[in-house]
């Protein structure tokens, strides 16, 4: 009985930890729309109802990315391997099970139709080839496709895609890799190609990427 009892009061007490409904299927939802209770604001404050983010504000979209990637980036920013003034407090609180669930949530979501910040046809032609084909000859530098896949759709949790996100987060993304202060990416992988890029192609990419589709029709 005295052991019942306190199976009883133990699960009374996690029931508590949580805002009502915050627990099953419906976990990821409850995260993102309402917060955990101790701390942590609800994603779509930021990341918007429809989890596509705000590009004015720099907030990146969310909606249709892998769950797998966007887990690891939400564990990396709270144990302070990404640094992120803004999502560091936010994220803190949150255990790996309820980053998983919420990550889920934002991933199930439709992307929507690409960004709107167009680019110049100059910029156009400049992105598409390093996109595509990248400057092997010139630079060793490796086309985005070779990873990010076809459209830069995304390939699993290794690259996210690129389509359809935001100009003004990628570019901030890229530079951050090309300065260090963007630094988790297996062998430097990332700050190698960002290295090699001039600001003007940085631009180009961003602008080009974000105008993109991210799903195929």
């Amino acid at each position: 009985m005295k052991r019942t009892s306190a199976l009883t009061a133990a699960f009374v007490a996690v029931l508590t930890l949580r805002p009502p409904g915050a627990l099953g299927a419906d976990l990821g939802e409850t995260l993102a729309t309402q917060g955990d209770g101790e701390g942590a604001a609800p994603c779509v404050s930021c990341h918007g109802a429809d989890g596509r983010g705000n590009a004015a504000a720099g907030f990146p979209s969310l909606a249709g990315l892998d769950a797998g990637y966007l887990a690891r980036q939400v564990r990396l920013t709270r144990d302070g391997e990404r640094a992120s003034p803004v999502m560091g407090p936010v994220v803190k609180t949150l255990s790996d099970a309820e980053i998983e669930a919420v990550s889920a949530w934002f991933a199930g979501l439709e992307a929507g139709p690409p960004a709107t910040e167009a680019p110049t046809d100059a910029q156009a032609a400049v992105a598409t080839r390093l996109v595509t084909e990248g400057d092997w000859p010139g630079r060793d530098l490796p086309p985005c496709a070779s990873c990010h896949g076809p459209g830069a759709r995304g390939v699993n949790a290794s690259f996210p895609a690129l389509a359809g996100q935001h100009a003004a987060y990628l570019e901030a993304q890229l530079r951050a890799w090309q300065a260090g202060t963007r630094a988790t990416d297996p062998g430097d992988l990332m700050g190698t190609v960002a290295r090699k890029l001039t600001d003007d192609e940085i631009t180009a990419v961003s602008r080009w990427l974000a105008a993109q589709p991210r799903e195929v029709k």
